[in-house]
């Protein structure tokens, strides 16, 4: 089957097995190896993407759910200032990840940070829950998304608030 979608900002289309995996069609057809596999059953979240602006384990999501989708993948959104905000807070907040988990902590920060603003502590800790990689405590994750939100919000409007 063909399947039409925008990949980090593309139009593309592709053909697949419609039972074929996200995770799949990104590395072998696109040569997109940011999404990582890694526990195959969605629990690790170093397979990450966004789609239709939530975040996802691309190894669970089947080729024809990505029909007339939007997905970015860590490729796509490393070309935004949200991306160059987070990669900021975290170095601020002292986050050092093991460069397999990157990917799937700082796509989880983008997301809540689309959705939420300005998060609070609890709900920048529940946004990397699925994601199963502890090279970072939480609370430094935590402080790292407080940080790029701050960031963020000089970028937008000037100042911190």
């Amino acid at each position: 089957m063909t399947i039409n979608f925008i990949l980090n900002g593309e139009d593309v289309a592709i053909r697949t097995e419609a039972d074929g995996r996200l995770l799949d069609i990104l590395r072998r057809s696109f040569n997109l190896l940011g999404a990582k596999s890694g526990c195959l059953s969605g629990r690790c979240g170093v397979c990450f993407v966004i789609l239709n602006s939530a975040v996802v384990p691309s190894c669970l999501v089947p080729a024809f759910r990505v029909r007339n989708s939007e997905i970015i993948t860590i490729e796509g959104f490393a070309q935004t200032d949200e991306y160059q905000d987070i990669v900021t807070g975290f170095s601020q907040a002292g986050v050092e990840c093991c460069g397999y988990c990157d990917s799937g902590k700082i796509l989880a920060a983008g997301a809540l940070l689309e959705r939420i603003p300005r998060p609070s502590r609890e709900e920048a800790l529940a946004a990397f829950a699925g994601i199963r990689c502890r090279c970072t405590e939480p609370e430094s994750l935590a402080e790292g998304v407080l940080a790029a939100a701050d960031i963020r919000q000089r970028r937008f409007y000037g100042r911190g608030t």
